[in-house]
């Protein structure tokens, strides 16, 4: 395990433990950082066999970090986020959007640098398709779990769901997913490519 790996474990548990101090709500808490927790113990299991590049991981440890903040504060009660719905006006605090448009993001990273590390996609014009249609996927995924959570726990899943009353809110969540995902190919594709072919030499 490379220095830069050790460093990236040291922030990863560091941010966890900041989490974990006295939180706006412990169940909450536990909901939002289970995701980071899931991510951290299938990156430790599958290490040996597939190891993202730094660039990757730098990535992934910035979304857990923002999961971590979530979880701490809950999505709709971050400070600067509360700050920002005054100043600009806001109808509610939009932390969650920053969640959701990692959570495009950041899987968008993961799988592209997959299916080009495994050649995957043979077909190149499909390429960008998939990988968007992918990270949607997840972020439906995640709205049925937070439906599920919401069903199964009732008030005690309100803060874990985030609409602050707002009637859209699952919609426009995927939305912000997708916009990640388009955001992260149209930016780094060629940045992620440098980093792949330097892991290659």
């Amino acid at each position: 395990m490379t220095k830069t790996l050790i460093l990236y474990l040291v922030i990863f548990f560091t941010t966890l433990g900041l989490s974990a101090i006295y939180p706006k709500e412990y169940f909450t808490w536990f909901l939002e950082v289970v995701p980071a927790l899931f991510g951290f113990v299938v990156l430790v299991a599958t290490y040996k066999r597939f190891t993202f590049t730094n660039f990757t991981y730098v990535f992934i440890l910035l979304h857990v970090i923002v999961l971590f903040i979530g979880g701490h504060y809950t999505y709709a009660e971050v400070p600067l986020f509360d700050w920002i719905k005054t100043v600009f006006h806001q109808s509610r605090n939009n932390y969650d959007k920053v969640g959701h448009f990692a959570q495009g993001f950041v899987p968008a990273m993961i799988v592209r640098e997959l299916f080009i590390r495994k050649k995957v996609v043979a077909h190149h014009a499909f390429f960008n398709f998939i990988i968007v249609a992918i990270c949607l996927a997840i972020s439906a995924a995640y709205e049925w779990i937070e439906w599920g959570v919401s069903i199964c726990t009732g008030d005690g899943g309100d803060a874990f769901l985030g609409t602050q009353g707002y009637v859209w809110d699952t919609q426009s969540d995927m939305l912000y997913a997708t916009i990640g995902a388009v955001t992260m190919l149209i930016l780094l594709s060629k940045k992620q490519d440098k980093a792949i072919q330097n892991l290659k030499m």
